[in-house]
């Protein structure tokens, strides 16, 4: 097992634990305001299998950027609490809420990564009043999710097998923490090459601090198991509203998870979709610089 003080790796932010939704949730922070600033707070959400950590090097280019952000963990990963409930999609997002405010902040732009990005397509819908603009990062929006043209695209990939997988009890959580359904994920879901040793141990270790891996399948069986049930329903006819705020969609020219022909939502909103070649669904770590490029560049035409 891990304690969760490993994971609070060191560099060019700091580490805090911030209250929000009856419960506590770390957060590294830059702050590259210096004082009063007219940019929004940024709060990034990380993908499965990972944590904060994975947004390190878009973290650090905000900050030097002049915008306050935060890399959050989410509800059962990385140093954040891991109550025994609450992974269902509309309760991560009133988590998020939560800490928008307790971080002194109206509104801030939401970017997530594949599960985070679920979360950031759901909150103008669930937690509008919060919600400055979206970043969706290797993700689509849930309603897409369900569709027919995505559902086959995704059947001969890895994506629907682990996603079959983790609704085992009990043996998928010991396959992440004494086993490699960690470094299988990042390694087949990203482009060929890109893992490096260091890394995949990074997240390993962050798997096995005590209920992470639990946690981190419950919310992947939110997703799959509340579809055909009343909360899986009543959230999905939710989201049907229009997304009112502007969206930046990224996603990976060699994404083994989602393949990049079916990512594309437009929603009427101000909504920009790019492509980054040669990367795979881990984009914040495998295409860093053009993430961060493109990131920041959107982040400018909202101020």
């Amino acid at each position: 097992m891990t304690d969760p003080s490993a994971i609070l790796l060191p560099g060019p932010w700091r580490h805090r634990f911030v209250p929000a939704n009856a419960a506590r949730f770390h957060v590294a922070e830059v702050d590259g305001t210096a004082g009063a600033s007219t940019t929004p707070l940024v709060v990034l959400l990380p993908a499965f299998p990972q944590m904060w950590w994975a947004w390190r090097a878009q973290l650090a280019a905000l900050g030097e950027a002049g915008y306050r952000a935060v890399a959050m963990d989410l509800r059962g990963t990385g140093a954040s609490d891991k109550p025994p409930s609450g992974y269902d999609v509309p309760t991560l997002a009133r988590d998020v809420a939560g800490v928008i405010r307790s971080l002194g902040a109206q509104e801030a732009v939401v970017v997530g990564h594949g599960v985070g990005g679920t979360v950031a397509w759901s909150m103008p819908a669930l937690q509008p009043e919060v919600t400055r603009a979206v970043g969706a990062v290797a993700s689509l929006h849930p309603l897409q999710m369900h569709t027919s043209a995505v559902i086959r695209a995704m059947l001969g990939r890895t994506t629907a097998r682990r996603l079959a997988f983790v609704q085992l009890p009990w043996f998928p959580e010991r396959r992440m923490v004494r086993g490699d359904l960690v470094v299988r994920v990042l390694a087949e879901w990203g482009a060929p090459g890109w893992l490096e040793a260091d890394v995949a141990e990074t997240y390993r270790d962050a798997a096995r601090i005590p209920f992470a891996a639990h946690s981190a399948m419950e919310i992947l069986r939110w997703l799959v198991r509340s579809t055909p049930r009343v909360d899986g329903q009543r959230y999905l006819s939710t989201l049907r509203t229009p997304v009112r705020v502007p969206v930046l969609q990224v996603h990976g020219a060699a994404d083994r998870a989602i393949p990049v022909r079916v990512a594309a939502w437009g929603n009427g909103a101000p909504y920009r979709f790019e492509t980054v070649p040669g990367a795979g669904h881990f984009l914040p770590e495998e295409a860093p610089e053009q993430t961060t490029e493109l990131l920041l560049d959107w982040l400018a035409g909202l101020r």
